[in-house]
């Protein structure tokens, strides 16, 4: 029986999202069984692989040129990418930086050095193509399972 091929990945946030997908399983999870392959969600399975997806969920901001290379990577190896809560749909809270003056950007620059951190923290949309988003923090747990629906009736693992 064919699957959704799904990636679930973060990077700068709380991982609020990641949390709630979590709670999720609790109601859903012998449905998404037979629904959903999970290649890679290093929150639900010790295996995780970085391959073909038909949709990655993304939770995050990004914060250095190692995250948006792996974002990068992650956009090449699937076929539809959804920003996941606030911080990978708008940056905040974790782009607070972005807005600091002068004296407090002098002050954390030499963090930024040591932790391998970029000046300035993005969204998803300013790296790759974004195909949906779910807002909120956590995401919207409605808007979230709606999106899954789609995806799940427009890779034909659902009737429509």
């Amino acid at each position: 029986m064919k699957k959704l091929r799904v990636g679930w990945f973060t990077f700068t946030c709380c991982e609020d999202s990641t949390i709630l997908l979590t709670e999720l399983f609790n109601r859903h999870w012998q449905e998404w069984l037979k629904e959903i392959e999970f290649v890679h969600a290093k929150v639900l399975q010790s295996h995780n692989e970085m391959r073909d997806m038909d949709v990655a969920f993304v939770e995050g901001a990004i914060a250095s040129y190692e995250q948006a290379a792996k974002l990068k990577q992650i956009r090449a190896l699937s076929q539809k990418l959804v920003a996941i809560g606030a911080c990978a749909c708008i940056s905040l809270p974790s782009s607070q930086r972005n807005t600091f003056d002068a004296a407090a950007k002098s002050e954390i620059a030499p963090f930024l050095l040591q932790f391998h951190q970029n000046e300035k923290v993005q969204t998803l949309s300013e790296i790759v193509t974004v195909d949906d988003t779910v807002q909120g923090c956590p995401m919207n747990e409605q808007a979230f399972l709606n999106v899954l629906n789609k995806y799940l009736k427009e890779f034909e693992i659902k009737s429509p």
